[in-house]
């Protein structure tokens, strides 16, 4: 999948567990359900980090382009030196450790640990690096271009930090789910997890399929591509794509939030 489909996912994924919340019982403050929803469809570009043409390698200038080029070979050399006889010999990573469910369940892990031992200063980061991710994948085109990253960047900052002043008042969210003291924040791995999940889900609907499962081995291959039957799969940024799920992303995130506010 391209950005915006990406980013489309992921927020209404994250407006789906609001209503899910809900539902059970433990609904979601708006600022939780708004910053949830921001972070997830930032996170959901995330797992393009092995790919040096995506939109988050250019998201924060050299900095992500040369994070992008690192993580490419790391994903490389974990791919060769775990591939079984069944799997392609490969020269990029693209597609390989980044899309995996250990991963997603790191990055979120590392992030709730991040957040609760790093304070208001990781909070801020977090928020920041995601609030970038967000507005260059829903406004991907309009966000494009070096002129406009110092724009990109004010308003990630900007909204980082008010988003987190609103979080910190009481009752806005910021215990959320885990109420113990020093747990404050701790959810914040939750919608990255989440993100980048539909990451790898979205592309296992293309055609190349996706390695989610990875370590678990299918067969006599360790980096099985998941993916539905090839008569349903698509090509990145197809008709289909553009046309049909992006709209349907976009109807189920409106009644997702609305359900999750109760409106509904």
């Amino acid at each position: 999948m391209m950005g915006p489909a990406h980013s489309l996912s992921g927020a209404a994924a994250w407006l789906g567990v609001g209503a899910a919340a809900a539902a059970a019982g433990h609904t979601m403050p708006w600022p939780v359900l708004l910053v949830g929803a921001l972070i997830c469809a930032g996170a959901a570009l995330a797992p393009d980090l092995d790919h040096k043409s995506a939109t988050i390698s250019r998201a924060f200038g050299p900095v992500s382009r040369g994070l992008c080029e690192i993580v490419d070979k790391l994903s490389s050399a974990v791919y060769k030196a775990t591939r079984k006889q069944g799997d392609p010999r490969r020269s990029g990573g693209h597609r390989t450790l980044t899309h995996t469910w250990l991963w997603a369940v790191l990055i979120g892990a590392g992030t709730s640990a991040l957040a609760i031992f790093g304070g208001r200063w990781a909070v801020l980061a977090i928020l920041f690096i995601h609030m970038v991710l967000a507005i260059e994948g829903l406004l991907w085109r309009a966000a494009r271009g070096s002129s406009s990253d110092v724009l990109v960047w004010l308003l990630a900052a900007t909204s980082a930090w008010i988003l987190a002043g609103v979080l910190d008042k009481p009752g806005n969210g910021a215990d959320w789910l885990f109420t113990a003291p020093g747990q404050e924040y701790l959810w914040l791995g939750l919608p990255i997890v989440l993100g980048a999940l539909v990451h790898d889900i979205g592309d296992a609907l293309t055609v190349s399929g996706c390695p989610i499962l990875w370590p678990i081995p299918i067969g006599r291959k360790r980096w099985y591509p998941i993916g539905p039957p090839r008569m349903m799969r698509f090509r990145a940024g197809s008709w289909i794509e553009l046309k049909v799920l992006m709209p349907v992303f976009m109807l189920l995130g409106g009644v997702g939030g609305a359900a999750a506010l109760n409106f509904i």
